[in-house]
């Protein structure tokens, strides 16, 4: 019976999506009506702007969202959230923040989660002998599981239930915007840590602050390989990052200083040339790992190993399971990882070590201007000028402020939106705080022909539905189950671009089958690791940015009542924001 139901379900969805031309698909949601036959307030009423402004500011509204923000008024309610600190945040949010994932630096990370440090720890649990390979990947799989399930647990977590709303949804885009995949090497066990410490505390900040703590991150340095880049001369032998192949420090790579100019600053029509790219390069080199932590040679001193194993035994009476092993080997084994080296701050919370041994020493000319050793300047200086140069170009302008517009208002956005906001940029040194405000209030956001005109990304659709259903995360791996098989798989899309926020990425039949029986699991209340708490459809259809049309609507009628909350959900209305 429960098949025949969630059959039916489908069908009626699938009809209400496939009915018209795909391309037309989102022209579905012009038509006024709702679930009780009874329309909304005019476009142009409180009502309707603040479900414009919580269907873009937001992942979505929460039940009673609209009538909170309402009662507090637009104006205050945009306040506040351009002012997320203001904003106390609950226990069951702030909690993950002591995950390890998000709380531990780059290099705690590596020294507890990091295959050397996991391998050398088994063995000598294991007596110093060497330990069977399929043990191993299960410690790896243990391991390198743990840390993806806190950091994905943490994000979904904000995502649906912190009050700090905007906030979430600048970190989306801001990573997708500095993207990092987890799927590459080191990167697993470090992207928690990339996405707290160099792109939240920066997410309504000073655009430049947020190039340098994203240029600086252990796992943006290892991702896009500025790790291995070294001035075109033989590496120096008492270099701390020591090569552990033998062409790893010798030549310049160009990889990060590419990405760095085309996505994260300029733009592909920015206006600099493959000699600035060789050039930025060149400014880059000797920016890169702590030795001991990923940057070179796991060489601890095993004496000091083995004797502090046996002291733990001793004082425990046996040995540490790999849970507790993995607690204590920051605290107790991390001198014996030490590379001598004196950091920072900033080293330790980032990741990084500037080593000036590999550093080019050369005079170097970026975008017409020269970069020289004068005075007592170091390579670290160097890198400093050259991203602040960069963003403060008038082509980073320009890209972050289309790229904003096109995230919250239209996929073509309006050039006259573009260009206030790009002028915003300029006048305040690239305060994305302030180029929100502009943003929000411009004519161009709350122009009625850009409402209901954007199509949620399946993270975004994920989301609003988890809040639009009052849902409570209890298990995240179903949750990523279905980003995967919609394309969208978090924290692991593999180009350095990150994912489209477009409709033309997302609207394809794969992505709406598979989203319509995402609509049916979680509409009936039978979606693995959710529990479902509103199932009632007038109150869904409430989240909706835009009416539901009169095919929607009579779809639901139709339908038995345990179908009527999954057609919602699977409306194009809903899919709309």
């Amino acid at each position: 019976m429960q098949n025949l139901k969630r059959q039916c379900c489908f069908t009626l969805a699938l009809t209400l999506l496939l009915g018209a031309p795909l391309a037309q698909a989102a022209n579905l949601a012009k038509d006024k009506g709702r679930v009780s036959a009874q329309t909304k307030s005019e476009p142009d009423s409180e009502e309707a702007k603040v479900l414009h402004l919580l269907g873009r500011a937001t992942f979505g509204p929460r039940p009673g969202e609209i009538e909170r923000v309402e009662r507090q008024g637009l104006e205050n309610y945009l306040n506040e959230q351009l002012h997320p600190e203001s904003i106390a945040l609950p226990d069951s949010v702030r909690q993950v923040e002591n995950l390890d994932a998000i709380k531990l630096s780059p290099s705690s990370l590596f020294i507890s989660y990091g295959k050397p440090a996991i391998a050398m720890a088994a063995k000598n649990d294991n007596n110093n002998t060497k330990v069977d390979k399929e043990k191993l990947k299960v410690l790896f799989k243990e391991s390198y599981g743990k840390i993806h399930d806190e950091t994905v647990q943490a994000r979904l977590v904000r995502s649906a239930y912190s009050p700090r709303e905007l906030e979430e949804v600048m970190v989306d885009f801001w990573y997708n915007h500095f993207n990092v995949s987890m799927s590459k090497g080191l990167d697993h066990v470090w992207i928690g840590s990339y996405e707290q410490a160099a792109i939240r505390p920066y997410a309504m900040g000073k655009f430049k602050d947020l190039v340098h703590a994203t240029s600086h991150h252990a796992a943006m340095l290892f991702y896009l390989d500025n790790w291995q880049n070294t001035a075109a001369r033989a590496a120096d032998p008492n270099a701390v990052n020591l090569p552990r192949k033998k062409n790893n420090f010798q030549g310049i790579n160009e990889n990060f200083a590419r990405e760095l100019m085309e996505l994260h600053t300029l733009g592909v029509d920015g206006g600099y040339s493959q000699k600035d790219v060789t050039e930025l390069a060149r400014v880059l080199t000797g920016l890169g790992l702590q030795k001991g932590s990923g940057g070179g040679p796991l060489r601890p001193n095993m004496e000091q190993l083995r004797s502090q194993r046996q002291a733990l035994r001793a004082q425990r009476g046996a040995a540490l399971n790999p849970g507790q092993r993995r607690n204590q080997v920051v605290q107790e084994y991390a001198p014996a990882f030490s590379g001598g080296i004196n950091l920072t701050e900033a080293n330790t919370r980032l990741g990084y070590y500037f080593d000036e041994s590999r550093h080019d020493q050369g005079d170097k000319i970026v975008l017409g201007q020269k970069i020289s050793r004068a005075g007592k300047s170091s390579g670290e200086q160097e890198i400093d000028q050259v991203i602040d140069l960069l963003c403060r170009h008038p082509s980073t302008a320009k890209h972050i402020s289309y790229q904003l517009a096109q995230y919250f208002v239209a996929d073509a956005p309006p050039q006259t939106l573009v260009d206030k906001l790009t002028k915003r940029y300029q006048e305040t040194d690239g305060d994305i705080r302030a180029m929100l405000d502009t943003l929000f209030h411009s004519s161009e956001f709350w122009d009625q022909k850009y409402r209901g005109a954007k199509f949620k990304s399946p993270y975004r659709y994920v989301v609003s539905s988890i809040r639009a259903t009052d849902s409570q995360i209890d298990n995240v791996k179903p949750i990523l189950g279905f980003l995967k098989q919609t394309g969208m798989p978090l924290y692991q899309c593999l180009t350095p671009d990150g994912y489209k926020n477009t409709k033309t990425a997302w609207l394809n039949p794969d992505n709406l089958i598979n989203r319509l029986n995402f609509a049916t699991a979680i509409g009936t209340g039978r979606f693995p690791g959710l529990v479902t708490n509103i199932q009632d459809p007038a109150a869904i259809a409430d989240a909706c940015t835009t009416d539901l049309s009169p095919k929607t609507i009579q779809a639901i009628k139709d339908a038995p009542d345990k179908l009527k909350a999954p057609l919602v959900l699977g409306s194009p209305e809903f899919m709309l924001y």
